[in-house]
């Protein structure tokens, strides 16, 4: 079962410029574990690729920043078939380990390390 991203929040500024090493290398986990279709391609200012999924666009761009220091905050239709479909397209994490969080409104939520670093937040509003 597939389940819905409905909306994207970055953890810093922009969704569609998040920082990885290597755009080519990190481009796979995102098609394959995460979902998301490769839109387009850029040279410059640097290195870059438009990803998109159920609507919503997330960006990888070796911009030189930190990807250990941000990602993304992806609302959900339902947050275990979520973790359920990304398990079977290939995530490597046992449990999804859920907790509940208060953002505008309270969140099922669990969390995602891309192998690029960054760091996402899967939730479903409660």
């Amino acid at each position: 079962m597939k389940s819905i991203f409905k909306n994207v929040w970055p953890y810093q500024k922009d969704a569609k410029n998040l920082p990885v090493a290597d755009v080519e290398t990190a481009i796979p986990f995102y098609e394959t574990v995460l979902g998301f279709q490769l839109v387009s391609r850029s040279e410059t200012p640097f290195k870059s690729a438009l990803l998109e999924r159920d609507g919503i666009q997330i960006g990888l761009a070796e911009n030189g920043g930190d990807p250990t220091q941000d990602g993304c905050f992806f609302e959900v239709d339902n947050a275990e078939t979520a973790f359920a479909e990304l398990k079977s397209n290939g995530l490597e994490q046992d449990k999804p380990n859920f907790t509940f969080q208060n953002y505008s409104r309270p969140f099922k939520v669990f969390f995602v390390i891309a192998p690029d670093g960054l760091c996402y937040c899967l939730g479903e509003p409660q």
